[in-house]
């Protein structure tokens, strides 16, 4: 069963570096002004499980309920649609990510993942993408086709993901890695599996409380130099998960997308669920140069994460009604993933989380507001410049993902 929650009540989570321990069935649900309502994608995990991050409009309607229909000549389902997120970032998705390769690494299995996928590139026009024509390619978490067991709200996951994906690259390809559960051990053997077969960008849109243990999961799954590994950072508002907080990954906050009378056409600011913040257990990576944390600061970079302005998705596994609305930064993460593919390969031995850090002015600054209470510092409120929520801004094409 699902938990239910409004978007404001999963921006007051932000105290929680995992805002999930209820049980499943007991988080209290509510409308937001907007009058749209939210549910968690996947139950709550045991302890040292990592949750991810997918959030279902389950009732209401999103500000981007009609976008897609208002920049394709087709009726589009509810929510953003690949040419509004190709616009709205900048993205040549049209020419950009021939022979690149996206990875998605999620637990458990979805056994309708080729097909949902396929029905959602026909709904818009993509390239088909398919076992058979060499595009798709599901595994488990090593490397073969003992799929671990379904799980609806994991699907759920994972059809946001391979949506996103497509949506920003429509010529990449795509590798799903099913890992056999949520822990951190067998997520991990799945990023390192992705990394194995080949794939140059690896999205992980899943998180958990930091601990102790992340200095060894950093140097036994995420210490991958030349591969873009993208993390999103939670949607719990102002506090910290790993492995966003990881140094060797892009960590990725969220923001509400709206259109907008400006030259851009469109205008982003801090989703309130976005996690931030400074890490307890993390070391700074020596690129980021923010004076407010002296460890790891959570976030660098952005893309849109909030339900009320949120993207189509298409799955039918179990309780799936097919089309849907998702937010979340599960829906982030990969299409910053997909950013970098359209950027191309990251040379041997880089370091591709650094690259946005050196193009600052190849991002859309995001400058207005907060996921929580910070004493209005940056960590939880955006501002010129960098900020823990929205990192150094979204993409403006993909010049911030090169090396």
């Amino acid at each position: 069963m699902r938990r239910t929650v409004s978007l404001t009540a999963v921006a007051t989570l932000a105290t929680a570096a995992l805002a999930l321990a209820a049980p499943v069935g007991q988080a209290a649900q509510a409308t937001t002004s907007h009058g749209v309502t939210v549910a968690h994608a996947c139950a709550a995990p045991a302890k040292g499980q990592m949750a991810c991050n997918a959030l279902q409009v389950t009732a209401g309607t999103p500000r981007s309920a009609h976008a897609e229909s208002d920049l394709t000549a087709a009726a589009a389902p509810a929510g953003y649609g690949p040419a509004s997120l190709q616009a709205a970032y900048n993205l040549p998705s049209a020419t950009g990510g021939s022979g690149q390769t996206v990875a998605i690494v999620d637990a458990y299995d979805d056994p309708n993942a080729e097909s949902d996928l396929a029905v959602y590139r026909a709904q818009y026009g993509l390239p088909a993408c398919t076992t058979a024509n060499g595009c798709f390619k599901k595994v488990d978490q090593s490397g073969g086709t003992s799929y671990p067991r379904g799980d609806s709200g994991w699907a759920e996951e994972i059809s946001l993901d391979l949506d996103m994906v497509s949506a920003a690259c429509p010529n990449c390809k795509i590798l799903l890695v099913e890992a056999s559960s949520a822990s951190m051990t067998n997520l991990g053997t799945a990023v390192n599996t992705a990394v194995k077969l080949g794939a140059k960008f690896v999205s992980n849109s899943y998180g958990g409380s930091e601990s102790s243990s992340d200095a060894s999961y950093d140097s036994a799954y995420f210490n991958h130099p030349g591969v873009a590994i993208t993390v999103s950072s939670g949607d719990n508002g102002y506090g910290t998960e790993y492995p966003a907080a990881s140094p060797y990954v892009t960590a990725v906050g969220g923001t509400s997308l709206s259109t907008a009378s400006n030259s851009r056409g469109w205008s982003d600011s801090v989703w309130s669920g976005a996690g931030s913040g400074c890490s307890k257990y993390s070391a700074k990576p020596s690129w980021q140069k923010d004076t407010g944390c002296a460890a790891r600061t959570v976030a660098d970079v952005s893309a849109v994460a909030d339900p009320n302005t949120g993207v189509a998705v298409y799955d039918s596994y179990r309780s799936a009604t097919g089309w849907m609305v998702f937010g979340g930064t599960s829906a982030s993460s990969p299409l910053i993933a997909a950013t970098y593919a359209l950027a191309g390969a990251p040379s041997a031995g880089s370091t591709p989380a650094s690259f946005p850090y050196a193009h600052t002015s190849a991002l859309y600054d995001v400058t207005s507001g907060s996921n929580g209470s910070c004493g209005g510092s940056y960590l939880c409120t955006a501002g010129s410049g960098y900020d823990g929520p929205s990192g150094l801004g979204v993409p403006n094409g993909t010049a911030a993902f090169t090396g």
